[in-house]
């Protein structure tokens, strides 16, 4: 299990006849950028507000369905809140490892009295899915790899393409968006990517795709591996979420460059996990409605580049807090870097991931 981060968000507090100790709330998140804007956003502002709580971060969200799982079946569920992609979350809810909410008792209304449910819209993918952000998973680049000569790569099929843009990628150990950039490079159409990938012969087709440039992968687990790969030339393009490169390209001022083409739209949120006791779920449900109101969620896109699920935020969305730059040319879902998105199939992975997931991970270790 990776160490857990605790920040010790909230100290003792003394009362005539007696002294009540802070109550823990363990956060499961995915480290790095993106947590720190969840810290920084609303994390830090409830405990403020709310000093008798302390919050423990445990950044174990790619292992979320497994560990809510291995919970469940010793019956000790030691999470309090967890931070999923849709298609986990819509997963853990058709197992019963997450609780359905109802978003308009759950949830904040926006500051004009919409209702949550019609706030978030279609965004709400799952009756257990609490949205916060869209994000996508593109790739970075270095732009100033000589053996290029002058050529930038700005199709998403130069990633396969070791001749005229040699060097290391680096990918992410896991089937999704890597078997379909692999089919749409392999001349599958957009819209028939995930009935190919449904058949035994489109996963071999794509596992063919990915086998031309298997030996020039670094693969990753974490968003915060790909930025440091590219900062320390380890490779010289890869993928990972928007925010992550933005981090590294604005805030750390590098050498790298965006490649926004068959960028891949996903939806990430909290889930809250089925079977908590009753003074734990309170404490949660608050700061769930606290974290996920309007401006809360704007209040986020000033620390990374991830648009806010609801609708009432996006006019909120203002400059970085560090930077003073901007921040909406820098959000996936801007007109100039969504020409060419490729929209991920939450309900397809959530059924067939475990699957396609024993398959790749034979495939890597062949």
């Amino acid at each position: 299990m990776k160490l857990k981060t605790v920040i010790l968000a909230g100290t003792a507090l003394a009362f005539a006849g007696g002294t009540a100790m802070a109550k823990d709330m363990t956060i499961v998140s995915w480290g790095g950028a993106y947590q720190a804007s969840q810290k920084a956003a609303y994390a830090d502002p409830y405990v403020a507000e709310n000093p008798d709580i302390n919050v423990i971060w445990d950044e174990s969200s790619n292992e979320a369905v497994a560990k809510l799982r291995a919970m469940n079946e010793a019956g000790n569920i030691t999470w309090d809140l967890v931070d999923v992609v849709a298609s986990d979350a819509i997963r853990l809810c058709d197992e019963g490892l997450a609780l359905e909410i109802d978003p308009d008792t759950d949830l904040a209304d926006a500051p004009d009295g919409t209702k949550a449910s019609e706030d978030f819209g279609d965004l709400l993918v799952s009756e257990c899915f609490i949205p916060q952000i869209v994000y996508s998973t593109t790739f970075g680049y270095r732009s100033d790899v000589a053996e290029w000569n002058g050529k930038e790569p700005d199709d998403i099929c130069d990633v396969f393409d070791l001749e005229t843009f040699p060097g290391k990628r680096s990918l992410e150990k896991r089937p999704i968006n890597n078997m379909e950039w692999a089919l749409l490079c392999d001349g599958v159409p957009k819209e028939e990517v995930y009935n190919v990938l449904e058949t035994e012969e489109g996963q071999d087709r794509a596992f063919k795709k990915l086998d031309s440039i298997k030996d020039n992968v670094v693969w990753w687990s974490a968003g915060a591996e790909t930025p440091q790969l590219l900062a320390d030339k380890e490779v010289v393009i890869g993928s990972t979420y928007n925010g992550r490169l933005f981090s590294l390209i604005e805030e750390q001022d590098q050498p790298v460059k965006m490649l926004w083409d068959a960028q891949v739209f996903d939806l990430d949120g909290w889930i809250i996990p089925a079977g908590l006791p009753e003074d734990r779920l309170a404490m949660v449900k608050d700061f769930v409605k606290y974290a996920t109101d309007t401006q809360r969620l704007a209040d986020q896109a000033k620390y990374i580049s991830y648009g806010p699920a609801r609708k009432s935020s996006a006019p909120l969305v203002g400059k970085h807090a560090d930077l003073g730059i901007e921040m909406a040319p820098h959000m996936p879902t801007d007109p100039n870097n969504a020409k060419n998105t490729f929209l991920y199939n939450y309900e397809w992975w959530a059924d067939y991931r475990d699957d396609i997931d024993a398959k790749f991970q034979a495939w890597l270790a062949q």
